[in-house]
């Protein structure tokens, strides 16, 4: 049979062209065959009508070997995986589809473009781990409790070295906050903290892991729980948190805190190929970029809340939140009115009522001493006196002393020698009668 002469038909084709054959035949009536198609008996008499006129061709789809009008034009597809090539070579396929319509203005959906990708070889789909936990259902409304850690990470690649991001997620809501710092620490904690509750109010609670900057591993000698165990002592954060009434929560595990850490695995791709893009090489220019990006990740990824309440409240007025969020530290006042602090002597200039004073490191770098909650003036020594060496002290040998010869001592000394002499003569003890 010739190439042009054969017909390809699906199995549900052939069980027409079977139904109205038997329908030709006179075993079935049109009501019947229908019944059998599933159709109307109107489209069972228009296939029948066709397949006399037409033959087996009849009822052959109509669009079968022919391109969909809405299929999408091959120098799209050419361009779009030039571009990928080129520029998005470390996209997936949803954040490339994004970028495309954004920078090349090439617009494709995203599962088409995944199989371009996966035809092209240029990606696979990964495998999903098999999840052993249950899932934490969701707290009911905004502010209740807020997700905070931080991510060290080669964020700006080969441009600059490892920083860390402190990202701040709502459990109810998805919606994202956070700034970069050099490190993760107690400053960068409550600075990016304090500039969370000013935008959007102090939250009810904090879930945090127990990295040192939010939990102290020292234990309080002074005050014990009901079994009589020292409690723990509380890192600077706690204690500020603690000021602030804003309850805090420990993680025992990565994964007990998931919604933050899969923050981190979203950002860790689209974050990092976003600041390539823009050109952005330091964390100045990446903490003035991040409102913008976070204002468009909420928009795409937040959800809305089970309710409509929003449960933070209002923060105190900046002087006041610098004032809790803060280092601080007690320290005893020396005689010479002096203390000591970080390995600096600073001479206090007040006369105060007790030895102990309090040192405040502020998030700004600036450096206060309070006595009784009232900051007091006070200098650093820049260069330490020196200590006035005491002479040693001269010892002077005793006189030996001569023990007279009637001194009982020596009496007892000569009755001692002479028994230890007769004894080893005679070879067994002497009593004291025989001397």
């Amino acid at each position: 049979m010739a190439e042009e002469d054969r017909i390809f038909m699906s199995a549900r084709e052939i069980k027409r062209l079977h139904v109205i054959g038997k329908y030709h035949e006179g075993l079935i009536g049109q009501a019947e065959g229908a019944e059998i198609l599933r159709l109307s008996v109107r489209q069972f008499r228009r296939l029948q009508e066709r397949a006399l006129t037409e033959g087996a061709t009849g009822v052959v789809h109509k669009h079968r070997g022919k391109s969909s009008n809405r299929a999408i034009a091959g120098e799209t597809r050419h361009m779009a995986l030039e571009a990928y090539k080129r520029k998005y070579y470390d996209f997936g396929p949803t954040l490339a589809v994004e970028k495309l319509y954004e920078y090349e203005s090439i617009e494709v959906s995203k599962e088409t473009f995944r199989k371009w990708l996966i035809e092209a070889g240029f990606w696979q789909k990964p495998k999903k781990r098999p999840s052993h936990r249950q899932l934490r259902q969701r707290k009911s409304c905004i502010g209740l409790m807020v997700q905070i850690d931080g991510s060290e990470h080669a964020w700006f690649e080969d441009r600059r070295g490892k920083c860390v991001l402190m990202a701040y997620i709502d459990d109810a809501s998805n919606r994202v906050y956070g700034r970069f710092y050099e490190y993760e620490g107690t400053i960068p904690a409550m600075d990016s903290f304090m500039r969370y509750a000013r935008k959007n109010g102090l939250p009810c609670s904090l879930y945090l892991d127990r990295h040192t900057t939010y939990k102290s591993t020292g234990k309080q000698d002074d005050i014990y729980d009901e079994t009589g165990n020292p409690v723990d002592a509380l890192s600077q954060f706690a204690r500020a948190m603690k000021e602030l009434e804003v309850e805090v929560i420990y993680a025992y595990s990565p994964q007990a805190k998931g919604r933050v850490e899969r923050l981190f695995g979203t950002l860790q791709d689209r974050l990092v190929k976003e600041l390539r893009l823009k050109g952005i090489s330091s964390i100045e220019e990446a903490n003035l970029y991040l409102p913008e990006y976070f204002r468009r990740h909420n928009e795409q990824f937040s959800v809305m809340a089970e309710e409509t309440r929003d449960m933070h409240r209002l923060a105190p007025k900046a002087i006041e939140l610098r004032e809790v969020l803060c280092i601080r530290t007690e320290r005893t006042v020396r005689n010479d009115n002096t203390i000591s602090h970080d390995g600096n002597l600073y001479q206090i200039h007040a006369a105060l009522s007790s030895k102990k004073v309090s040192v405040e490191q502020r998030i700004d770098g600036r450096m206060l001493i309070k006595h009784n909650c009232s900051a007091i003036k006070f200098s650093q020594i820049t260069v330490r006196p020196e200590k006035i060496q005491k002479p040693a002290r001269q010892y002077h040998r005793r006189k030996e002393t001569v023990m007279p010869v009637d001194h009982p001592y020596r009496k007892k000394m000569h009755y001692l020698c002479k028994k230890d002499q007769l004894g080893k003569q005679l070879k067994q003890p002497v009593p004291w009668a025989l001397l």
